[in-house]
């Protein structure tokens, strides 16, 4: 036997298939399941070799720098919940087209970057990327995943094949981060501009994550909450144009003739004594204490013949074409009820 015949690079054919489906990222425990032991993976990743490991128990294979594709699998697979075997899942066993991650997603700015945000970083150019995991788990942040738990893991989102936390939980582990008062506004600005989600959506999550303390953050979320309402507004201001509503007078105060403030409203069609009010209520600490608010004042402009709409800027968002028919069949029904009481109605 020839002892300088040159050792076969250590890549059998069912690995380097694996190798091509899964982005050539790997854990260690699909590395042994090919006969590949630990040792041996180790050795391939020597000074020069053809394999490096980018996090523990997770190998890319190949010398080059990762992908950012790659990153975020290999952030993936180093915190996916390990499945009996003692080493976290490698994706793809019941369909190696389609990698499951059980119990991990990415969030902060990479998952924002994910969701389309042009306002975060490249995911090239991120040092680490935030993962997150139920806060039960035994796992330490390393190389570039960063742990981040929760105790109460939500739905993820399917961005790219990959799960991503929703954008109100991305950004509140984003912003838990940055110390720029610039770019806490740049993001939050940008999730209500798009179109990623409700400021209401993004308050609460602030405030469950103990941010609202924080001046930079508060100042931004001011902000948010004015360009949320704008939003809402425009976005009513549409559904009666495109919809063919009677114009209403908008932004009006009601008064009873000589008598007390029964509040403001967004709409009011005075002939058929109909109301729309927006509710842009921000879930802060005081939220029951606003809710019983709005549910007073609606109470009593009902006893007095007034039917109140409450929209959210969810709903006229996303199903625009079903509150302009609430509104038009409160309208229509004003001729089948006792006329209202006469109010004041005065410019908010």
């Amino acid at each position: 036997m020839n002892h300088n015949t040159p050792v076969p690079p250590l890549s059998p054919r069912p690995l380097r298939h694996l190798a091509e489906v899964h982005r050539r990222v790997v854990t260690a425990g699909r590395l042994r399941a090919q006969g590949v032991s630990v040792a041996e993976a180790h050795e391939q990743c020597r000074p020069g070799g053809p394999w490096q490991q980018l996090l523990p128990g997770v190998f890319l294979l190949h010398p080059g720098p990762p992908t950012s594709e790659e990153r975020l699998h290999a952030v993936l697979m180093y915190a996916a919940r390990e499945r009996g075997t003692g080493v976290p899942a490698q994706p793809g066993a019941e369909d190696p087209h389609r990698p499951v991650y059980a119990e991990a997603m990415i969030t902060g700015l990479a998952a924002l970057t994910l969701h389309g945000f042009s306002s975060t970083p490249p995911l090239l150019s991120l040092d680490r990327i935030d993962v997150l995991v139920p806060r039960m788990r035994r796992l330490r942040s390393a190389g570039s995943a960063r742990i981040v738990r929760t105790s109460s893991l939500p739905d993820a989102e399917q961005v790219t094949g990959l799960p991503v936390a929703p954008v109100p939980r991305a950004l509140a582990d984003a912003v838990t981060e940055l110390t720029d008062a610039g770019a806490v506004r740049r993001v939050l600005t940008e999730a209500v501009r798009g179109g990623h989600c409700e400021p209401a959506a993004v308050v609460r999550e602030l405030n469950n994550a103990k941010l609202l303390s924080r001046p930079h953050v508060v100042d931004a979320v001011d902000s948010l909450l004015a360009e949320g309402r704008a939003i809402a507004e425009d976005r009513l201001y549409r559904m009666v144009r495109e919809y063919g509503l009677p114009d209403p007078v908008w932004n009006v105060d009601l008064r009873l003739p000589g008598g007390p403030h029964l509040g403001g409203l967004d709409a009011y069609w005075p002939d058929q004594a109909v109301a729309v009010e927006l509710d842009t209520r921000a879930p802060r600490q005081d939220e029951d204490a606003l809710w019983s608010e709005y549910a007073r004042k609606r109470e009593h402009l009902e006893r007095l013949g007034i039917t109140v709409v409450h929209i959210t800027p969810r709903k006229l968002r996303d199903a625009m074409e079903q509150q302009a028919t609430v509104v038009r069949t409160a309208l229509m029904a004003s001729g089948d009820r006792d006329p209202a009481a006469y109010v004041v109605v005065l410019p908010r």
